[in-house]
């Protein structure tokens, strides 16, 4: 039998189904069609030495681009990174996501998923040059407005965004988050959580956190990391993952730190996610992409299947999309392809602290819909 396509003989990692050996995968009217050696296709695409996995999902991500002053254009960025879904993270809240819908999520070929942000207007001042957290304005935490724009759009909104600390709520404090838990529940949404510098505290933030919750920038430096100065895990991080808070990574410009994250591994407390938190700001370094932050954590000691996990398979399931994040037949018919290269890179952190590792991933092509993009 023909299929559509079938990328022949590459390192098929899926870790959704326990697999990592050479095969190949086809796919056939948008879907995965089938994983097995010796499948023919209408197109055949040699991925011999190279890593197919389930499309990356990055679950962190700024791509209203033109919309707002941090966002990067989702189509280059994704190939950038081989990642098929870009999950935007609060750059648009209920005031303008009708134009990022129109202008950017239905225009784009990579699928993009989006937790709308409680601010009425998103993250309209975050720029090199005016930094004004959406946050410290209490007047436009826009509750109701919320609850509509995220039922009027359930195909692609899949969480609720809220930005805390002292930079991003200033004299707000805590306040928004509470506002956006009450948005949460009432559309019946996960949360996503930002926190930066202190107040409020990482410990006051992750405790308010239910099940499905998640809080981002999880390996943050000093103030306001999630581990002690002698690398004892916070007991309130402890408590919140055991009743099942995700924490993801979320990079960015100011929010991965080799020092938190030795002392969160060397404790046994790896990331839920594995996200990149790209923004014009960042994209150039120190997060880069996708792929540069799954690289860290191999240099941290995360195996290639698991690092490929938590942008697959977890992530797709912090967003509660099963067809998304697998390789298995009747999926979403999306695979990235990458190579683990024999080349080395220098790894910076936010505090400009540099990690020197011996390999490094890189982005080779991707199909999104069962069609190949390279």
């Amino acid at each position: 039998m023909a299929h559509d396509l079938v990328l022949k003989g590459g390192r098929v990692t899926d870790p959704s189904q326990g697999m990592d050996a050479v095969t190949d995968v086809a796919f056939a009217s948008g879907r995965v069609a089938a994983v097995g050696p010796g499948l023919r296709g209408a197109v055949e695409q040699d991925c011999a030495g190279l890593i197919v996995t389930p499309g990356l999902i990055d679950l962190h991500t700024h791509v209203y681009w033109g919309g707002t002053s941090l966002g990067v254009e989702v189509d280059a960025y994704a190939r950038q990174s081989a990642v098929t879904t870009c999950v935007d993270t609060g750059s648009a809240g209920p005031g303008n996501f009708p134009g990022f819908r129109a202008h950017v999520i239905e225009k784009s070929r990579a699928r993009v998923l989006v937790y709308l942000h409680v601010s009425f207007a998103g993250i309209y001042a975050f720029s090199s040059t005016i930094m004004v957290g959406e946050s410290h304005d209490m007047r436009l935490m826009a509750a109701r407005e919320a609850v509509a724009v995220a039922e009027a759009n359930r195909d692609c909104i899949i969480g609720i965004k809220v930005r805390v600390g002292r930079n991003a709520s200033g004299p707000s404090g805590i306040a928004p988050l509470d506002v956006a838990l009450d948005v949460a529940e009432a559309s019946g949404l996960p949360l996503m959580v930002h926190i930066d510098e202190p107040p409020p505290t990482y410990a006051d933030v992750v405790a308010r956190l239910r099940k499905g919750d998640v809080l981002t920038h999880c390996f943050r430096p000093f103030p306001n990391a999630p581990c002690h100065a002698d690398g004892r895990v916070r007991e309130a991080v402890l408590e919140a993952r055991a009743r099942g808070v995700l924490f993801d990574v979320g990079h960015g410009m100011g929010s991965f730190s080799w020092d938190t994250a030795r002392k969160m591994v060397a404790a046994g407390f790896w990331p839920d996610t594995v996200s990149s938190d790209v923004h014009a700001m960042c994209i150039h370094g120190p997060a880069w992409d996708l792929l540069r932050t799954m690289t860290k954590f191999m240099a941290l000691g995360m195996s290639l299947p698991d690092v490929v996990a938590s942008a697959t398979v977890k992530a797709a399931e912090a967003v509660r999309r099963p067809e998304l994040g697998t390789l298995a037949v009747g999926a979403a018919g999306d695979a990235s392809v990458i190579a683990l290269e024999d080349r080395a890179i220098d790894l910076e952190d936010v505090r400009g602290e540099n990690v020197h590792f011996a390999q490094r991933l890189t982005a080779k092509g991707m199909v999104i819909g069962g069609v190949w993009d390279a």
